[in-house]
């Protein structure tokens, strides 16, 4: 009798673990998505949060000063996968501000023609101010 495995054996082991290979990079990678979306999200709602807490100290509009010394001082998000998708802040002026961050997950921005005034194609997640 013969010791070891037949080369049918062999291929039907080596298809399984390609399988599971292949299963495991696609997890991967819907699970990098949704962790680069989270980020974003987070983002857009400190810088939310920064512009609030300046005008509850304050008084004043942290919008309404020139905006480049303004955000001197902040942090400006840096996107978790550079040069793919952007921040969009052209809708910021002396009267309000929306603040946007593209997605890379289709159907998970809030970003409506009603919430900026500024027209954005893709799904954006914005924050605008809240008083």
């Amino acid at each position: 009798m013969k010791k070891g495995f037949t080369l049918i054996e062999l291929l039907v082991v080596i298809s399984i673990i390609g399988i599971l290979v292949a299963v495991a990079v696609a997890s991967y990678t819907g699970a990098q998505i949704k962790a680069r979306d989270a980020r974003r999200r987070s983002d857009m709602k400190a810088v939310q949060s920064t512009m609030e807490q300046y005008y509850a100290t304050t008084g004043a509009n942290l919008y309404a000063i020139d905006l480049a010394t303004a955000f001197s001082p902040l942090p400006v998000p840096s996107d978790p996968k550079p040069s793919s998708y952007t921040y969009n802040d052209d809708d910021i002026s002396t009267a309000g501000y929306c603040i946007c961050a593209e997605l890379e997950q289709t159907g998970k921005g809030n970003a409506s023609s009603v919430s900026c005034a500024w027209s954005a194609t893709g799904d954006y997640f914005c924050v605008q101010n809240q008083q």
